[in-house]
């Protein structure tokens, strides 16, 4: 439509329906609409609808591609199934036709998602979780109330609780404060290494919840200063029974958002897990919470390093958001880490050439076994974070991340509505030639200074922008302490079949993680 002819019918509008306001602002929107939708067909822009992807079915949409045995995609295998999606489909695809739920649209973009990430507004929504957000906001609402953190939280509430504890949570120097706690929390694993491994020293099937443990006790050292003993032989029960609830609301959030919603309507097995898991994890770091609380308000000691929890404290003078932020960081931080570092572990033993390059930069830096490390320690160790980069540009234990389209835009030349959840697939982006030339390689020395052909949108573990990770720094600092320290110690090696990665429920290494720590 011609803006002469728009302007010709605005015209006769006005006369033919000026008694009635409401009938000429209907036909004022009308052609306003068929105006941009034209001078969007001119300018190149596609209609949603044009958006490729797998086609729903009648009342199930594409839900049922979920549904097991009849359905065609495994939420174990979402990896390869967007895999195929990306082959089949191209850079967009969308997944529309899902019960209770808005429609998906895949990228495979780097470009396109640096130029969304750079457009983001002041209070950003992530892809919504509505099984978390009922849990925290009509459940439990008596615990929660108005200050439900940041996981599964959008809107003021998401944006008031991030601006209070990410000045604590995302300085560097701030992270860097914690490296003694760290450390000790990761000697604590190497003599629980030396116990378990066997004669031929290779570690048990189980090894991945060794490393959980190592994860949550070092979580705890920083968010509030306790140890927990999740390394001793004679650990807490509830310190695996909280390990234990972590991974089961992990594997039954995907069940619950992706499969058909009958939970909204009953009380299904899965959403009783899903409840009983979050009471687990909300009592007993609740429990450990108030005993910190308790001991912050009776400890004289002015020269010890603050925890994050007494930080908080001490910057907004606000008990409920520092212990919010504390089940926040226990509830994201101990599978998500702890997969990373078994991932890094795995890759380093199935490459020996890299791991001995990693080793001599460690030697050089960490001549003596019982030095302490300091921050001067772990800015030398490039190598060692490259290492930690190329594993989760290859596999990253979250292989997408994404935003709730909160006004109507324009992504990839097609029209994108309000509401529909926008997914950056950035697993197999990040293993594309075009991004990372011979991606298929574990090839570390692509991260190294100097390097200026990397996209920096290509791989993005951590997400980016104002919904970044908070754990970013400690994650960070955490991988590189105790994989600095079981490298100075130990020789890796893996002598069994090469696993295959798969979502358990963070992308990790499928089958027993027998590695062989051998002493040097």
């Amino acid at each position: 439509m011609s803006s002469r002819k728009f302007v010709s019918l605005l015209v006769l509008s006005k006369k033919i329906y000026s008694k009635d306001p409401r009938i000429l602002s209907r036909s004022l929107n009308t052609m306003t609409t068929e105006l941009h939708s034209e001078n969007s067909h001119s300018c190149g822009i596609r209609p949603y609808s044009e958006i490729p992807g797998p086609k729903p079915i009648p009342f199930l949409g594409n839900t049922w591609r979920f549904i097991p045995y009849i359905g065609d995609f495994k939420i174990e295998e979402v990896d390869k199934v967007s895999t195929c999606l990306h082959a089949v489909y191209g850079d967009i695809v969308k997944i529309e036709g899902l019960l209770g739920r808005p429609d998906m649209v895949f990228i495979y973009d780097a470009s396109e998602i640096e130029r969304i990430f750079r457009q983001e507004e002041k209070m950003p929504h992530r892809p919504s979780m509505p099984s978390l957000n009922y849990y925290k906001h009509v459940l439990r609402k008596e615990h929660f109330g108005n200050n439900a953190g940041v996981i599964g939280v959008h809107g003021e509430s998401w944006y008031n609780f991030r601006s209070k504890v990410q000045q604590v949570m995302l300085q560097p120097r701030s992270a860097r404060m914690y490296i003694g706690a760290i450390e000790e929390a990761s000697q604590s694993f190497l003599r629980r290494i030396d116990r378990i491994k066997d004669e031929n020293d290779e570690t048990p099937d189980d090894f991945l919840n060794e490393i959980h443990k190592w994860s949550l006790e070092s979580i705890a050292n920083v968010a509030l200063d306790v140890r927990l003993g999740c390394l001793d032989d004679d650990a807490p029960l509830e310190t695996q029974k909280l390990i234990d609830a972590v991974n089961v609301f992990f594997k039954n959030v995907g069940v619950l958002e992706l499969k058909i919603p009958f939970w909204k309507i009953f009380n299904t097995p899965t959403w009783q897990k899903f409840v009983n898991a979050l009471d687990v994890i909300v009592d007993i770091t609740r429990k450990y919470t108030d005993a910190a609380l308790m001991r912050e308000k009776t400890s004289g000691d002015s020269e010890k390093e603050l925890s994050i929890l007494e930080k908080i404290l001490a910057v907004e003078n606000d008990t409920k958001t520092a212990s919010i932020l504390a089940l926040d960081l226990f509830l994201v931080g101990i599978d998500t880490t702890s997969n990373a570092v078994a991932s890094v572990l795995y890759q380093l033993a199935l490459h020996p050439e890299k791991q001995a390059i990693l080793f001599d930069e460690v030697a050089r830096t960490l001549p003596q076994r019982n030095e302490k490390l300091e921050s001067r320690h772990l800015d030398n160790l490039k190598y060692l974070k490259a290492c930690i980069k190329e594993t989760l540009r290859m596999y990253p234990v979250v292989i997408g991340n994404g935003r709730c389209m909160t006004k109507d835009t324009i992504i990839s030349g097609y029209q994108i509505p309000k509401g529909v959840q926008v997914v950056f697939q950035h697993y197999v982006i990040s293993n594309q030639d075009k991004y990372f030339p011979r991606s298929k390689e574990f090839l570390p020395e692509r991260w190294l200074t100097g390097n200026d052909v990397l996209h920096a949108f290509a791989s993005l573990p951590f997400g980016y922008g104002r919904r970044m990770c908070l754990g970013k720094r400690f994650a960070d600092l955490e991988m590189a302490v105790v994989i600095s320290k079981i490298i100075q110690t130990y020789k890796l090696e893996y002598h069994y079949d090469k696993l295959d990665y798969h979502i358990d429920p963070m992308y990790t290494p499928k089958g027993p993680l027998k590695l062989k720590f051998i002493t040097r």
